[in-house]
């Protein structure tokens, strides 16, 4: 069952079976090269529990992307619950398997995001934390309209990681 679709994808929540699509993203580095570490196996089932407990408590997370001409999922695309000066607020969020990097995917995955955050959330905003060197996620985000707020640092896996915050008002 699909949460919802765009153009060339289709949306739908994770299982134990994405496992191996899963891996491709997480155990690449030239995927995770803005989260500065692959993931073991423990660890994918950790992030597909993580996700599934995502979708219990606010009804998203990321979704599997499934490439509607070859069945094939392309990455994973949601949105995420995050608190932001003590409130509430959403983030788009997207990984792409390496294949399907630079062909639009992202954007139209960030485009069906803020469909839905609006149609289905009835939200008025959404964000995006983006590492200020992963250029390739600032460009999706200032094409689909998002606004740099602020650079923020982020503690994540022992790390400290510089990131920008970005805004993109839903007007409905």
């Amino acid at each position: 069952m699909y949460v919802t679709e765009s153009n060339r994808l289709v949306y739908r929540r994770l299982e134990t079976g994405d496992f191996d699509d899963l891996k491709m993203m997480l155990a690449d580095p030239q995927v995770m090269y803005a989260w500065e570490h692959t993931f073991s196996d423990e660890q994918i089932y950790d992030w597909i529990k993580k996700q599934k407990e995502c979708y219990r408590l606010d009804g998203v997370g990321y979704f599997a992307a499934v490439d509607r001409s070859s069945q094939n999922t392309a990455g994973q695309i949601g949105l995420h619950r995050f608190s932001l000066n003590d409130e509430t607020a959403y983030e788009v969020c997207y990984m792409l398997k390496r294949q399907y990097f630079h062909r639009g995917y992202a954007a139209e995955g960030v485009g069906a995001m803020l469909a839905y955050a609006s149609s289905r959330l009835e939200l008025s905003a959404v964000y995006a934390q983006i590492k200020t060197n992963n250029i390739p996620s600032v460009k999706v985000a200032e094409r689909a309209g998002f606004i740099k707020q602020s650079v923020f640092t982020k503690h994540y896996n022992g790390r400290d990681m510089p990131h920008y915050l970005y805004k993109k008002e839903i007007i409905r």
